[in-house]
């Protein structure tokens, strides 16, 4: 098991930029040894071990080159400083005339250069390509100042060309360590021959720093998404745990729930009774009490004559309903001379009313 760690941890710190955790590596044992092979013929980017020798091999001619250009490309910078310098020197205060033509002939000559390397063609260029302007090299030379200047100018250039650069190199120093800006020039001279190795060695160890903090991000970010997923097992876990002890006391808490509203109900009941009797109370006296009772035994009494009354009327219908449909008509022929009587007694009655008054 010991082994087998050590494997993925092997594999995880080779393959830095692959998007991979030891758990995806614990579950496909056989693609964790393919990558550990694999390991041994490509470095952490993913580069073949002869790809990585040529790529270094040309990063190293790229370097060479680059050291070259920067060389010509500080010095043509220095001497337009130098030149800058001069011009502003010159609109301050009174420049003697032999600097004055010292710079006017270095500035001549660094134009002249430069226009001549523009018209020079390149290895993709052909010949028989008309030059800019219908111009050529030869024609800019007649521009450049006389000999004598030149030659003037070559003898002094080395002296004012180390004399700017030292200024610069104090101003790096002074920058770089303001405690020494008023130290003698030999100790200044002997610390800027040092500079550049201190300057080195604290880009090494600023390099050296960034990528222990690139290795402790990738660290970080590994361990984070370890504790990430182990807290979500946690929480499926809870969650789990959560649900079945709900379910579990869910029986007993419905039952107890249910006892409650059921004492409830029956405490509701009771009061509801007890209020009626009360209204009961409050309503019904001793007296009207008594005398409810005689009313109901003579409502009972009548009730009772009524039904016998009924039950004689029910038995004379039946005993007619016997005689059949011409004692029906005979019925109705009573029933209508009935009616005409009691018509005829009313007129009777409200006429002897009329005439009495």
């Amino acid at each position: 098991m010991a082994a087998g760690d050590n494997l993925n941890q092997q594999v995880l710190t080779s393959f830095p930029l692959c998007d991979m955790t030891e758990e995806d590596l614990i579950q496909n044992p056989q693609f964790c040894k393919l990558l550990a092979t694999l390991a041994q013929h490509v470095d952490p980017t993913g580069l073949t071990v002869p790809l990585r020798a040529e790529l270094e091999k040309a990063e190293q001619k790229l370097q060479s080159q680059r050291h070259h250009w920067l060389r010509s490309e500080s010095l043509y910078r220095i001497l337009q400083e130098m030149i800058q310098d001069h011009c502003v020197r010159k609109q301050q205060s009174t420049v003697p005339s032999e600097q004055s033509t010292f710079y006017d002939t270095l500035e001549r000559c660094l134009l002249v250069a430069q226009c001549v390397r523009q018209l020079d063609p390149s290895s993709t260029t052909t010949k028989d390509q008309p030059s800019v302007f219908g111009l050529d090299p030869q024609q800019l030379m007649e521009l450049m100042p006389s000999e004598k200047n030149v030659q003037k100018m070559k003898q002094n250039l080395f002296g004012e060309l180390e004399e700017h650069v030292k200024k610069k190199c104090w101003s790096l120093l002074a920058y770089y360590q303001p405690n020494w800006e008023n130290e003698s020039e030999g100790l200044k001279s002997i610390k800027v021959s040092h500079l550049s190795a201190q300057l080195d060695g604290e880009k090494k160890r600023a390099e050296t720093l960034k990528e222990s903090c690139r290795e402790n991000t990738f660290l970080l970010q590994r361990q984070t998404q370890l504790y990430l997923t182990e807290l979500m097992k946690c929480i499926h876990l809870l969650q789990s745990l959560i649900l079945d002890h709900r379910l579990r006391i869910q029986t007993d808490l419905d039952k107890k729930k249910l006892d409650y509203f059921e004492g409830k109900c029956e405490l509701v009941l009771q009061k509801i009774k007890t209020e009626m009797l009360e209204i009961q109370l409050d309503m019904y006296t001793v007296d009207s009490i008594s005398a409810h009772r005689k009313i109901r035994g003579k409502l009972d009494s009548e009730l009772k004559a009524c039904q016998l009354e009924k039950h004689s009327i029910k038995s004379k219908l039946a005993s007619f309903e016997i005689l059949g449909k011409e004692f029906e008509a005979l019925a109705e022929e009573y029933c209508q001379l009935r009616r005409e009587i009691e018509m005829k007694n009313w007129a009777l009655k409200e006429f002897t009313q009329h005439a009495t008054k």
